[in-house]
């Protein structure tokens, strides 16, 4: 679906990352990095850093708040600095903002002037960032690649135009990813994916779309298997695993059909054993799939597929693999155990292990794991810190953090601080213990 309208014209001259300013120029550096959509390994799991508090002894340590424009766009911490994606109403601007960790402080914004209609908020991607690179992607899939240090631009490109990409319904929801220096966007329209360049803006390759797959609101996953480094893509229109480097880099490995959902924000769940989860919302369920193969020689067979109210299934967030279980937050339309955080064991993501319970329901709120334990927001502002357990649901406490609405986006931490945000406002916590 198309969400452009008459004012969003493909011959609309915009100038991607034209206006630049800075606000102040120093900022105590940091040692701790959550880079980009899912962490530092793509899995939402904080492995190493400060030690983390297990109560919030009724006291959420609020460290800062700025406000927003209307969106879900979550941010990614790069050494004591914060990047976040914003649309500006009144100026019409798509902007990077970049702010001080610690004290919250606007450091400075890059941004161009792109007409964008609110639908149910307008900016909703993470931007990746590297020791040298910042790169994002905006509500109508305008890409900026940006010098780290200085916020210089480096290049801009028009996925959009370029590509005549159909703009996902409520805009882009694909977090741009960082591979090797190069920028690795699934565009959809005249080609599947593409690798640019990050210092030169240059294409590297681009892969043909025969299928016709569009882009979705899911992000590329990098995976090794059959020791092999590829990325899998959940499209509108099927799933794919493309060649990440090696002889066959830019290559399709394999790719199944059957996946067909018009509307997918989840990404692909990879396990070691070469089985895929993918999930949507709106009644899709999931869909589990068997990757087998090794050295660029794969196949794809589909092993099953489910009703939302038949085993783990979810709608915006993507689940987390963590000790030989599954977890995730089930969709509305997930029976008795809707809106319930639960445990599955992969060998059958139709197994229930536990659930939540009534009394705790999370919506379509965000979850991450930091320090060994789940934190998760609900998404009317109440946060709440789980012990994982593959027996029974154990909340340590919870706690309101701020009266949201549609506190959606992923959470991100660094340094003992996390950040949190619902479709105006975004929350810095002291979370040390």
């Amino acid at each position: 679906m198309d969400n452009r309208g008459e004012d969003a014209s493909l011959n609309e001259t915009i100038n991607i990352g034209e206006f630049f300013e800075r606000f102040f120029s120093t900022n105590e550096p940091l040692e701790e990095t959550w880079p980009r959509f899912r962490g530092n390994d793509y899995d939402n799991i904080k492995k190493t850093g400060k030690s983390l508090i297990n109560s919030f002894n009724g006291d959420p340590k609020i460290q800062w708040t700025t406000e927003l424009g209307e969106g879900h766009a979550g941010p990614a911490v790069y050494k004591g600095l914060v990047y976040v994606m914003d649309y500006d109403e009144e100026q019409k601007a798509d902007m990077l903002r970049c702010f001080a960790l610690k004290d919250g402080k606007e450091l400075w914004r890059r941004w161009y002037n792109v007409n964008i209609k609110r639908n149910h908020g307008m900016s909703r991607t993470i931007p990746a960032v590297t020791e040298k690179y910042i790169l994002t992607i905006g509500p109508r899939s305008h890409v900026m690649c940006m010098d780290r240090e200085t916020g210089d631009l480096l290049w801009g490109l028009n996925i959009e135009k370029e590509y005549a990409t159909d703009v996902p319904f409520w805009y882009t929801g694909q977090c741009p990813l960082i591979y090797e220096d190069k920028a690795i966007i699934a565009t959809g329209g005249k080609a599947l994916m593409i690798a640019v360049d990050c210092a030169s803006g240059n294409i590297i390759w681009e892969i043909p779309n025969p299928n016709g797959l569009k882009m979705s609101h899911s992000s590329i996953i990098p995976w090794t298997f059959g020791g092999t480094n590829m990325f899998v893509y959940s499209a509108v229109g099927g799933v794919v695993g493309i060649a990440a480097d090696g002889p066959n880099e830019g290559k399709v490995l394999w790719e199944s059909l059957k996946w067909g959902c018009s509307v997918v924000a989840p990404s692909p769940v990879c396990l070691p054993d070469g089985k895929i989860f993918l999930t949507a919302g709106y009644g899709a369920g999931s869909m589990v799939f068997q990757v087998s193969g090794s050295e660029g020689n794969f196949s794809i067979e589909k092993l099953y597929e489910y009703k939302p109210s038949e085993g783990l299934a979810c709608e915006q967030q993507t689940p987390i693999v963590f000790e030989g279980q599954v977890y995730g937050i089930l969709p509305k339309d997930g029976g008795t155990l809707r809106n319930q955080f639960i445990c599955v064991n992969p060998v059958d993501f139709r197994n229930v292990v536990w659930s939540s319970g009534k009394t705790n329901r999370f919506g379509l709120g965000p979850y991450m794991i930091a320090d060994g334990k789940f934190f998760i927001l609900n998404d009317e502002g109440t946060l709440s810190i789980v012990q994982p357990s593959k027996t029974e649901f154990m909340l340590l406490d919870q706690i309101k953090v701020f009266e949201a609405r549609d506190a959606w986006a992923p959470l991100a931490i660094a340094d003992g601080y996390l950040l949190l945000r619902d479709d105006h406002e975004m929350i810095c916590m002291d979370i040390r213990k």
